[in-house]
């Protein structure tokens, strides 16, 4: 275990679950997991049951984290969520850059650096995410979609910011497709993401960095991602929808502080 990066593991709950639903699963996941020390654990539900689920989890050592936001603070943007709302509804961590935003929103890079830049202008833990389509790995371009994805979006961070940022690398061709990087592709990426944090800022505030792992995880598969130097936990989807298989992820995710 590195000392310097407590493991942190965060469900993405996508386009799922109503308010009934949503308050069902969290407090099941109270009574499994509001004990927990030693992980960070978070959920990002949609925006509908943000307030909702806030107010449930209340003093809890679960934290609760947003989808996306828009970068500006206020104004005429029919549809975008405000940091300053999000954190009224009581998050204190949101996903920015995920490949389902690139894929059907026209996310860019530009618009990763400008939402993590209000991120951590409104004291927002930002979930960075980036990673390759399956067509690109197989050209042999993931180390360079990784580095554009972390140089573009990160062009806006300031290097004593560093450590209040989560990076979360995301194969695409894993994400709900029930394959997912073998531990060592996974260690290999993140090996890359660091040495790369570290060239970009320095060494020292990319040794604190906490990097996921996001694609296809389950509990069958994070204590081997765990175990991996550079993994410091999971950004998880369809897994993170019932009680036994988020909760099972973060009991088995012990490997590392055990």
């Amino acid at each position: 275990m590195n000392l310097l990066r407590k493991p942190i593991i965060a469900g993405n709950w996508k386009m799922n679950k109503t308010i009934s639903e949503a308050i069902e699963l969290v407090n099941g996941l109270k009574r499994e997991l509001c004990d927990e020390e030693e992980i960070e654990v978070v959920v990002c539900p949609p925006y509908t049951v943000l307030s909702e689920v806030g107010e449930l989890l209340g003093e809890c050592c679960i934290g609760l984290g947003a989808q996306d936001l828009f970068w500006e603070s206020n104004g005429a943007y029919t549809g975008e969520i405000s940091a300053s709302m999000l954190k009224d509804a009581g998050c204190r961590y949101v996903i920015i850059g995920h490949s389902e935003r690139r894929q059907y929103f026209g996310e860019t890079n530009d618009r990763v650096a400008k939402k993590v830049r209000r991120a951590l202008d409104e004291k927002l833990i930002p979930i960075v995410c980036v990673g390759e389509r399956l067509e690109e790995r197989e050209k042999g371009k993931t180390f360079e979609v990784v580095k554009d994805h972390l140089v573009n979006g990160l062009s806006l961070t300031k290097k004593e910011e560093l450590h209040e940022v989560v990076i979360a690398y995301e194969p695409v061709w894993a994400i709900g497709t029930g394959k997912n990087a073998t531990a060592a592709q996974a260690e290999e990426v993140h090996s890359f993401i660091r040495k790369l944090l570290g060239d970009l800022f320095d060494k020292s505030s990319a040794a604190k960095v906490r990097i996921q792992y996001g694609g296809s995880v389950k509990p069958e598969n994070i204590a081997e991602l765990m175990e991996q130097k550079d993994v410091d936990g999971a950004l998880v989807g369809g897994a993170s929808l019932t009680i036994e298989s988020f909760s099972q992820i973060v009991k088995r995710a012990h490997i590392r502080v055990s």
